[in-house]
């Protein structure tokens, strides 16, 4: 699986549309849309975001980087991936 940004955002956001907002329109949720400070995702939901990008992509995130600081939106969520892989 192709590990850039643009392919990692697609990806996450297939994920979190089918996952965590079923029957939405998907030109609804952009890069900037806050998922943890919109209320989209809890708790519960940041682990299974950690748990599909471990297996999606073989990173593992920090329990501090499940916060909003880093995974607030789809744009943050794409560049952490990313980061973790490049480095």
């Amino acid at each position: 699986m192709a590990d850039d940004y643009e392919t990692i955002k697609k990806t996450l956001k297939n994920f979190i549309l089918e996952d965590f907002l079923p029957g939405e329109d998907p030109d609804a949720l952009e890069d900037s849309t806050p998922l943890i400070t919109g209320g989209v995702l809890d708790s519960i939901a940041t682990i299974k975001f950690a748990t599909f990008v471990d297996t999606t992509y073989g990173v593992d995130l920090d329990a501090h980087e499940l916060s909003a600081d880093y995974i607030d939106t789809l744009s943050d969520m794409a560049t952490l991936v990313h980061s973790k892989l490049q480095g």
